[in-house]
């Protein structure tokens, strides 16, 4: 489509969907009412400027629908107790002297076998409060904990964020994921360093917490199974040539998972919830499709690389720049991965930049301002620790520390020493 949105459109799109957002405006919605108004502002006619929202949300239907195949993975291992298995057992086999690297750690492998970070922090946080009160941890430390921990699956798992990054270079899954490996292990590290000197800092948890009731837990290695038959599935490519694509291999891996936890009669019910938690993520890439649509086909990428290249930085700055900037302007890992994704990944490889280098350091990018008050995930995880407004926006310079070190590790491997891809 030969038609053209002024820089002026794209960044007028890009604020007001910020503003509706921060107005309360359901995201979907807002991004819609931005693209629309921005493609009017961007001297485009209102039939052209919805053919370009169209022709974006078009763009981002192949990973809604893999988003939605995912419902069933992620439903299996929230609604069996699953997750919770897997994070108590982290936390018992390390101790509480190592509590903050514990439920780093737990909040990480949740997020990195499939489930959504925010409900990776809610599962781990009744864990996290009763430890904290034993061991006079701080609020701060164990949230930060859990989020960072959180931050560093989220780069290496089968996600929507992921999938919107491996939709959007033609890069398989199993790539992205092992591309978040080597950044995810400095995340972890960086999270538990902060995290320790936090651990005095803030309020503390004085209230008993609930009691985490085990018996209804499945055991750690069935717990196990749904993660990795999807995981594996997955890795067929990669390995042998074997094509399964992700919206097969994740309900497998779910379905198979239930089976294992002797769940069989309960499968349809897991699915339904999944699918419940999928939808909305599902239903805000459609609105994130649009916004896309009016960025992609605007005069602003233009301006972006003419002022990189008037900088002199390196061309592959590009791809972490871009997700930083496109989280920071939709609040969310999956939003602004999928953007960046779609609008700056033709460009990015013009510039020489593999598929897999551009998908990895967006998907890091994506990490470091993805917790700003205009998104769910910050009012989420500070309701999942009773936490005030004031101290948790006193925590967001550290979120942003992990997310950052993802970034600049990602960015060393795939741009500056390109190791891989």
């Amino acid at each position: 489509m030969d038609v053209t949105v002024s820089a002026l459109g794209a960044v007028s799109a890009l604020v007001i969907a910020i503003v509706l957002i921060l107005k309360k405006v359901p995201p979907a919605y807002g991004m819609v009412a931005g693209a629309l108004i921005g493609g009017l502002i961007g001297g485009v006619d209102i039939a052209n400027t919805v053919n370009l929202m169209m022709e974006g949300a078009k763009g981002i239907i192949p990973a809604v629908l893999r988003i939605m195949a995912a419902g069933v993975l992620a439903g299996v291992l929230i609604e069996s107790g699953a997750a919770l298995s897997i994070a108590e057992t982290i936390v018992k086999k390390l101790g509480e002297s190592k509590a903050l690297l514990a439920l780093a750690l737990a909040t990480m492998i949740l997020t990195a076998v499939g489930v959504f970070v925010d409900v990776a922090v809610i599962t781990v946080s009744p864990i996290a409060l009763a430890i904290a009160k034993r061991a006079k941890l701080s609020r701060m430390a164990i949230l930060l904990a859990m989020i960072g921990g959180g931050k560093a699956g989220n780069i290496m798992s089968p996600n929507p964020n992921a999938i919107a990054a491996s939709d959007a270079f033609g890069v398989p899954l199993t790539s992205i994921m092992m591309a978040g490996i080597i950044p995810a292990l400095f995340g972890l590290a960086v999270t538990y360093l902060v995290a320790k000197k936090l651990a005095r800092k803030g309020t503390f948890i004085l209230e008993e917490s609930a009691v985490v009731d085990a018996s209804t837990m499945p055991l750690f290695i069935t717990a196990l199974v749904a993660p990795l038959v999807a995981i594996l599935l997955l890795a067929l490519r990669p390995l042998f040539d074997i094509n399964i694509d992700p919206m097969v291999a994740l309900p497998i891996g779910g379905i198979i998972g239930a089976i294992a936890m002797k769940k069989t009669r309960k499968i349809n019910e897991y699915a339904v919830s999944g699918l419940g938690k999928m939808s909305g993520v599902a239903i805000m890439l459609l609105g994130t499709g649009t916004l896309a649509g009016i960025i992609a086909n605007s005069t602003l990428k233009d301006v972006i690389i003419n002022g990189l290249s008037a900088s002199g930085l390196p061309a592959y700055l590009l791809a972490p720049a871009s997700g930083i900037f496109m989280s920071a302007a939709t609040a969310s890992t999956t939003a602004g991965t999928a953007v960046a994704s779609s609008v700056f990944s033709g460009t990015i490889l013009e510039m020489g930049v593999s598929a897999l280098a551009g998908a990895a350091m967006i998907h890091a990018g994506a990490t470091v301002l993805d917790h700003l008050p205009h998104g769910s995930f910050f009012h989420a995880t500070a309701g999942s620790v009773n936490m005030s407004m004031k101290e948790r926006l006193k925590l967001m310079p550290y979120e942003s520390l992990v997310g950052l070190t993802l970034a600049i590790l990602s960015t060393l491997v795939f741009g500056v020493f390109k190791i891989f891809g």
